[in-house]
């Protein structure tokens, strides 16, 4: 709540460029009222009805400021110097925007808004709130919760940004964040029947994870050192790997272009070349059919491997989601061998011409083309599970 209330008068001040100095005043809006009074007094500074207004909000909001400062002095919770501060700074603030339009005089007379030195009081309350967020971060730092740890890293945090002068400050402020932060440890486990090259798993494991780190969690594939203690495991298991044998497959086709082949003149029953209505020799197209045999060879392979990825909290031990990964890779290769006239061949048939059978990749080599879209299925896998860590 506290945090919400600077929020919400500065929106209201915002906002109050639309309603007048006087509605503000009698809404109780008085800082908005203060600043809309501003601003006319600004363009006028003999503005008798907004110097009424701004000496009125302005009286009554350092009333009621003082009045809670009052109240929680008397009431003496540590956790209060924080507001204190806070109000002590708008009480400044206040003054200085007023301060742009004085001296003001109404009827003759000089309105007055006495000058008030707040700094002793804005220091003091700073320095028992820096107090208090030091003493209440000790105090969290005895829980042993990581809850716990986090809050205090905030309140260390605020104490220095109070007062910078704490002994040791900086390193209670990264013992907590050490504390407080989640550590998942991802890790590789084959149960196939097929053994992985050791550079497999650690291609795997190339998840780009700091990517997926958050102000609190941060992922590992390689333990930090001997006394880290882990949150969270997440186990990739690859349980099946499917490789197809080798599979050829050939297809004879037989591809006919129809091509020009010149023209020959059209004759009449006498054997004359007959003539059109210009006198000119008619000529009729010729055509002839190329043909070519193909001979498709289409080598195809295909790798398949399945598993799970399982999320795993360490304190209270239970596994929080398991979700079935899958990935494939696909090796094919066509080549052709053409028999009779290429020219009937259209420039793609023709380019598979020009390609030859290759060798067929190995089963290993199956399995680590495949990887790249396995680390997909596991990072996606790990990004839609996230909520479960924290």
């Amino acid at each position: 709540m506290k945090r919400i209330l600077p929020v919400f008068i500065i929106l209201t001040i915002l906002f109050s460029g639309c309603v007048s100095s006087k509605k503000q005043l009698s809404k109780g809006n008085y800082d908005a009222a203060i600043d809309k009074a501003v601003r006319e007094l600004r363009r006028d500074r003999d503005d008798a009805k907004q110097i009424e207004i701004l000496s009125e909000s302005y009286r009554v909001a350092n009333e009621l400021d003082q009045e809670r400062i009052r109240y929680l002095k008397m009431e003496g919770r540590p956790d209060s110097w924080d507001e204190i501060y806070r109000i002590y700074q708008a009480l400044g603030s206040r003054q200085t925007l007023v301060r742009t339009v004085t001296p003001l005089s109404l009827d003759g007379r000089t309105v007055e808004f006495p000058y008030v030195d707040y700094m002793t009081e804005m220091v003091e309350a700073k320095r028992k709130a820096a107090d208090f967020y030091f003493a209440h971060g000790n105090q969290l730092m005895n829980g042993k919760i990581k809850e716990n740890y986090r809050q205090a890293f905030g309140e260390f945090v605020r104490a220095k940004q109070y007062m910078g002068d704490y002994p040791g400050i900086d390193n209670k402020i990264e013992e907590a964040k050490y504390l407080g932060m989640s550590r998942v440890f991802v890790s590789v486990h084959n149960s196939s029947i097929i053994k992985f090259p050791p550079e497999f798993e650690q291609d795997l494991l190339a998840l780009d994870l700091p990517s997926l780190n958050s102000e609190w969690v941060e992922y590992h594939t390689q333990h930090l050192n001997k006394d880290t203690e882990y949150d969270y495991f997440i186990n990739v298991s690859v349980r099946n790997v499917a490789v197809s044998p080798d599979q050829t497959i050939q297809k004879d086709s037989v591809v006919k272009r129809d091509v020009d082949d010149g023209f020959e003149y059209k004759l009449d029953r006498k054997g004359n070349v007959m003539k059109d209505t210009l006198g000119n020799d008619i000529k009729i197209r010729k055509y002839k059919t190329l043909q070519c045999a193909l001979v498709e060879t289409i080598q195809l392979k295909a790798c398949r491997i399945d598993g799970d990825v399982e999320v795993i909290q360490v304190n209270p031990n239970k596994v929080l989601k398991k979700d079935p990964i899958g990935a494939q890779s696909n090796f094919e290769n066509v080549s052709s061998r053409a028999i009779g006239d290429t020219q009937a061949l259209t420039p793609e048939l023709l380019a598979r011409t020009k390609k030859q059978p290759v060798p067929f990749p190995s089963d290993i080599d199956m399995v680590i083309m495949c990887s790249e879209n396995l680390k997909m299925a596991i990072r996606g896998a790990i990004q839609n599970n996230r909520r479960f860590i924290y």
